[in-house]
């Protein structure tokens, strides 16, 4: 009997725990693909067929630099122009037109609504004994909204004179939530494939949604391809079609190596 004691003593004595260290990102996901739903949305609309086949540089000096999804603006504008054939240039001096873009927003909004009573934290009715009501929400409704304002032109660098303008094309995101009687969140919007109640789908179901009939919003068809849709070029390696040297410096010295450098690339 001792020796069962002692063998179940150490077997106890053995038993060992571990744990998983866990963070989370500075920036929440979610605000994350509302913004870039926004700037998806705001590009597709924008047509670049203008520049199919010209030598183009991207100009994104004027795009804020201490915004935080500046990389994917500029990269989801690179992609559309490709997309429509326009010929990109690392440096503008291999270009002759630039296109030079600009953002007037780009960021969420919240909205909250509550019908009931919210938190209170009352007067301590003992030194260091605060009093704590929770909040009772018999409706409570959360809306986030992603917001793109994009502008693009583009001009010819030698000549300076302008050839195209997108327009200024604005896009938006929304991701709302739901509570009723204390039940939620109910999720849904153009960042959600379905409804989820606290992260998880719900069935789809033959009655009316309560909660929204909301859904992911489709790339629009009308532009050649789509920075959301996949696509594979036939013609990556097909040589570039000589550019077109402006009538008005037909005569000027100096110009033409420049044009036929870049012809030649």
């Amino acid at each position: 009997m001792t020796g069962r004691l002692l063998l179940l003593a150490f077997a106890l004595g053995c038993v060992g725990c571990g744990t998983t260290r866990q963070t989370d990102s500075a920036r929440a996901a979610t605000e994350m693909l509302l913004v870039s739903r926004a700037v998806d949305e705001a590009v597709e609309q924008m047509d670049f067929s203008a520049l199919a086949g010209k030598a183009v540089f991207v100009n994104s000096d004027y795009v804020d630099k201490s915004l935080v999804d500046r990389g994917y603006l500029i990269s989801t504008v690179r992609q559309q122009l490709l997309a429509a054939g326009a010929l990109l240039k690392e440096e503008d001096k291999d270009a002759i037109y630039v296109v030079e873009l600009r953002t007037g927003g780009l960021g969420t909004d919240r909205t909250t609504l509550l019908v009931g009573s919210p938190q209170l934290t009352l007067p301590a009715v003992m030194p260091g004994q605060p009093t704590n009501i929770p909040e009772v929400a018999l409706i409570k409704r959360t809306e986030q909204k992603g917001v793109a304002k994009i502008g693009v032109f583009a001009y010819n660098r030698i000549t300076g004179r302008a050839i195209w303008q997108s327009g200024l094309q604005e896009g938006a995101s929304t991701l709302k939530d739901r509570w009723v009687f204390g039940a939620g969140p109910f999720s849904y919007g153009t960042i959600k494939r379905n409804t989820e109640w606290a992260g998880e789908p719900l069935p789809k179901l033959s009655i009316p949604n309560p909660f929204g009939t909301e859904k992911t919003e489709e790339p629009m068809p009308a532009k050649p391809v789509t920075p959301g849709e996949a696509h594979l070029w036939a013609n990556a390696d097909v040589p570039p079609p000589p550019q077109p040297v402006p009538a008005a410096l037909a005569g000027v010295t100096g110009v033409a190596p420049l044009l036929g450098r870049v012809q030649l690339q």
